[in-house]
């Protein structure tokens, strides 16, 4: 006897017995056909509610689980995903760090996809084939430097350009943040000297594209200083990759939400969201650390 077979037989049984119950009572049912009391009681039920249908089997519906994502936690990745632009594992961070709440990337992932919020937009540049992720062990061994060139409109509807100089230690990711009304070796110079003074460890190699504001000037400076000035390799950008994708970061969680006017003071925005990126942002190339977790990690 195949299931479907059995199962329709053990509803005619069910049927049978109710019927046999309405006539003789239940009580003689239940003795008659050997069935469990509460058993029999919920058929009953059921078969008054619904008749026949009411008996047919249902597929279990669990009225909650234990491991739903409540409404609250919800709408925090809700919102988080709409006003700072993160990204499903930066959430999960975030939500770890901020908020004390365990949740999985795949959880994150299938909240905004239930809700219809689209996927992130991926940056549109291609890492060259022949080229190779590293990611040196010692801090201050390799420091990028390199210029995000930015563009704002004033209250008058006028082009306001500015200059964000930027300097990554390969180890760790903390970061140099500055930001000059000019484009020069002069401003350069001046860049490299806070970078000295604000990162917490000695600094091996500067290494740097080949524009004109890290030319010999700089260049020299830079080896007075005590440390070495390297080019990268012309038209190859992704060598200083970190750097590279940094702007990515500043554009996406910094500018974006930015609202520039005359009596803004941009350098003092940026060395607050300085500050946060060192210490308080989750890094996805350490797993969740910040910059400077990563680096007591490694002293220790």
């Amino acid at each position: 006897m195949n299931k479907e077979i059995r199962y329709y037989f053990q509803l005619f049984r069910k049927v049978q017995i109710l019927r046999f119950a309405r006539e003789l009572g239940s009580t003689k049912a239940i003795r008659e056909f050997n069935v469990v009391g509460s058993t029999f009681y919920k058929w009953k039920r059921a078969y008054n509610k619904g008749g026949i249908e009411g008996l047919l089997r249902k597929r279990p519906i669990a009225r909650s689980h234990p491991n739903m994502i409540s409404s609250d936690v919800t709408d925090k990745i809700l919102h988080m995903r709409s006003v700072y632009k993160l990204g499903s594992w930066r959430i999960k961070w975030y939500l770890e760090r901020y908020h004390g709440i365990q949740v999985s990337e795949s959880s994150v992932t299938r909240t905004l996809k239930r809700n219809g919020v689209n996927v992130l937009e991926k940056s549109t540049s291609k890492r060259a084939l022949h080229s190779k992720r590293y990611s040196k062990t010692v801090p201050g061994h390799h420091v990028q430097v390199d210029v995000k060139f930015l563009s704002f409109m004033d209250s008058n509807g006028r082009h306001v350009r500015r200059f964000q100089y930027t300097a990554i230690d390969d180890a760790t990711r903390i970061r140099a943040l500055k930001i000059f009304s000019r484009h020069n070796q002069e401003n350069a110079i001046i860049f490299i000297d806070y970078v000295v003074e604000k990162f917490p460890f000695r600094i091996s190699t500067i290494r740097t594209d080949r524009g004109h504001e890290f030319q010999a000037k700089f260049h020299w400076h830079v080896e007075d200083l005590g440390m070495r000035h390297s080019y990268i390799k012309p038209r190859s950008p992704y060598l200083n990759g970190k750097v590279e994708r940094s702007h990515l970061t500043d554009q996406r969680e910094f500018y974006q939400l930015l609202s520039y006017k005359d009596d803004v003071d941009l350098n003092k925005k940026l060395q607050a969201w300085e500050k946060f990126y060192n210490l308080n942002r989750p890094h996805g190339a350490h797993q969740g650390m910040t910059p400077y977790e990563k680096l007591k990690a490694i002293l220790k």
